[in-house]
């Protein structure tokens, strides 16, 4: 087994190569680059001092020492592969370069946007499990009743809204300048932040994350519910629940003691892939609530073609996601004795 685990282990590397390698590709190849934009903020600049038609004029008077020398700042002066073998090497370092947009170190710049991402995922995900796991419980002991089927029309429904539209409604009906105004329309703080009290901030801040929460939990309700009903419904049926009734526990007995624990194994393998999940934000909901976190800031990158930042966050993201999965597997192991990995 630990074989097993020590050979996952080393193909991170290989994959993690293969991941980014495709990325900085794809990237090189979509128009409108650093260099191109550096062009057109000299252009622009060319037209507000000269008059509109000297734009035009400048593009032509860049010699092509001056072009290379563009290009050469940004890096773009060697082969694309060249380029990433470089960037690569320096990712072994620890270094994933320096911003385009903040020009900053572009770990500085993630670890400002990490707490804000890392609440959000620690909240939700907290609240989810809260939730589903007693309903999808509940929902297992009253298959078919009604219970059950009010539930899950909610349960889906929920799930049938994109957190993004759902976004959306919450801030047109309840947030600021709507009909209500219960809550504000942006931002994880507000103005006066520093001059609250202790309790005014936590207030504050949990008045600020109650419609983005909304948002990030609501597509996770229906999954862990489903899986969490399906899964103690399965074990119910089972020969060892008929024998511990058989020798005299009681329903309840027989489920909470017995029954609950082998449910929740599927439950407890998807730990792993949590961890991704916690930091990686989400790029519409940040978006929309233009909050400071890991998704707005590579929706930003990508929109601004800030190449350091996109790879830094792609090589963070992809660097949970595979360990994740080792986790998870780990878990499968500790939950279940069953499972042996050859």
């Amino acid at each position: 087994m630990w074989a097993y685990f020590l050979k996952r282990t080393f193909l991170i590397l290989p994959t993690l190569i293969g991941i980014t390698l495709v990325s900085f590709l794809i990237m090189q190849m979509v128009p409108g680059g650093p260099v191109e934009q550096a062009l057109q903020r000299m252009k622009m600049a060319a037209q507000s001092e000269g008059g509109p038609g000297f734009g035009g004029a400048l593009q032509t008077a860049i010699t092509s020492a001056e072009l290379e020398n563009i290009k050469k700042y940004y890096g773009f002066d060697q082969p694309v592969l060249t380029r990433y073998f470089r960037w690569f090497k320096n990712l072994l370092r620890f270094d994933l370069g320096t911003s385009y947009t903040y020009e900053k170190p572009v770990l500085e710049v993630i670890a400002s946007r990490i707490p804000v991402s890392l609440t959000f995922g620690i909240t939700g995900l907290f609240l989810t499990y809260l939730v589903c796991i007693p309903l999808g419980i509940k929902k297992a002991l009253k298959h078919g009743e009604a219970y059950d089927h009010w539930t899950s029309l909610l349960v889906f429904l929920g799930y049938s809204i994109p957190a993004f539209a759902l976004g959306v409604l919450l801030i047109v009906f309840l947030a600021g300048g709507s009909f209500l105004a219960l809550f504000p329309t942006s931002g994880f703080i507000s103005d006066d932040f520093e001059s609250l009290t202790f309790l005014g901030k936590v207030l504050d801040i949990l008045h600020h994350m109650f419609l983005p929460l909304v948002c990030y939990t609501i597509g996770g309700f229906a999954t862990l519910t489903l899986l969490m009903k399906n899964s103690l419904m399965e074990e119910l049926n089972k020969d060892y629940i008929r024998t511990a009734l058989a020798k005299g526990l009681t329903y309840r007995q027989a489920v909470f003691r017995h029954g609950l624990r082998n449910a929740l194994i599927p439950i407890a393998t998807n730990i792993g892939m949590i961890i991704g999940v916690i930091l990686s934000g989400s790029f519409l909901i940040e978006t929309i609530f233009t909050i400071d976190g890991m998704g707005l800031l590579g929706y930003q990158s990508i929109v601004n073609r800030d190449y350091p930042v996109a790879l830094g966050l792609l090589v963070i993201s992809s660097l949970l996601m595979l360990v994740g999965r080792i986790i998870s597997d780990f878990c499968l192991v500790l939950v279940d004795p069953r499972i042996r990995f050859r």
